[in-house]
């Protein structure tokens, strides 16, 4: 549904700056950004995904991931087409890389905002997750959405990568309740050339999202080759240390796909060592996905199980009053 964007700045020459996110896209009359979805009409920067969802499923709010918000909840889990990065090792690069620009997709349903929600409620859901491909290029519809979840109890949650503008993270900022951000690599060098982006505009969000007061865990997906070096594992888990110790870490294994099939899948052996790397810079909390093998959460002062997954199923919660109940030390998190 074609709407007028937020977050953009007209010149006088009627071309736009977008300022959405820290590609900074200047559209001449016309054109898209980068993005494919966002287009200068006469001036105007216009959306085409307002009210499209490409995909609408109910999830273990643990598929996030998120292993220390709501856990054992439903996530009711939305997205659109498009991406404003261009990964060639995306996962869902079947949505994530289609775009207005390119093609003008058929057949997908129109569900506003306050359907969405009323979605939400009836399946009990306890969160709407903005997920599979990047909140951020369907920023209004989501906006609108966590508005209206917020008046009815529900929590919001961005799965993105990180690459949103300030301004647009502040507005959003009362409705929204988790991230979880993926820090895809400690080079800006792969981030040019593997997602078409940079490096720092992630780092400065990871840094922000946390003074905001949001919750927040981080995603890396191990690839072979491309940032499994003990090198950049350690980089990566010193600057997480850096802004909280209390951050959880994921560490994905990559599977090929898309346009990294010539690249073979993560050893497990890898995923281990980059545990270690993460434990040695006191990082509490890190977690393996994407492996035959549990994910439960222990307590960093006494060691005991406080949560006990199997995949993304959560069979054991035992916090209390956010503390773990056989030492008390408090566990960061959102605990019901």
């Amino acid at each position: 549904m074609k709407t007028e964007a937020m977050h953009y700045e007209t010149k006088e020459d009627n071309s736009i700056i977008c300022q959405l996110c820290a590609h900074h896209c200047t559209i001449a009359p016309g054109d898209f950004g980068l993005c494919g979805l966002r287009q200068n009409q006469e001036g105007r920067l216009y959306t085409y995904v307002y009210g499209e969802p490409i995909a609408a499923h109910l999830d273990p709010i643990e598929k996030k991931p998120l292993y220390h918000f709501l856990p054992g909840t439903l996530s009711y889990s939305i997205a659109t087409i498009g991406c404003n990065f261009k990964c060639r090792f995306c996962q869902n690069w079947q949505i994530s890389q289609i775009s207005y620009k390119e093609s003008r997709p058929n057949d997908i349903p129109r569900i506003l905002p306050e359907e969405i929600v009323e979605q939400a409620l009836h399946y009990n859901a306890r969160s709407i997750s903005y997920t599979y491909t990047e909140p951020t290029i369907f920023f209004e519809y989501a906006y609108e959405i966590a508005k209206l979840a917020k008046e009815k109890g529900l929590y919001n949650i961005f799965v993105t990568n990180g690459y949103m503008t300030p301004q647009a993270l502040e507005k959003i900022r009362p409705y929204l309740d988790a991230c979880n951000v993926d820090l895809k690599s400690f080079q800006d060098d792969f981030y040019r050339k593997n997602c078409q982006a940079r490096l720092q505009p992630v780092l400065d969000n990871i840094r922000l999202i946390k003074t905001m007061g949001i919750w927040m865990e981080v995603t890396t997906l191990i690839i072979p080759n491309e940032n499994d070096s003990s090198k950049e594992l350690n980089q990566m888990a010193a600057f997480i240390a850096q802004v909280d110790p209390d951050i959880p870490w994921h560490l994905s294994r990559f599977h090929p796909d898309y346009k990294f099939m010539d690249h073979g899948a993560t050893d497990i052996k890898t995923l281990h060592e980059a545990q270690k790397i993460a434990h040695k810079h006191n990082l509490k909390y890190v977690y393996l996905g994407n492996v035959p093998e549990s994910a439960d959460t222990y307590c960093p002062n006494c060691n005991q199980v406080l949560i006990k997954r199997s995949y993304f199923n959560t069979s054991k919660i035992n916090i209390r009053n956010g503390q773990c109940p056989h030492c008390q030390m408090p566990i960061p998190g959102l605990w019901i």
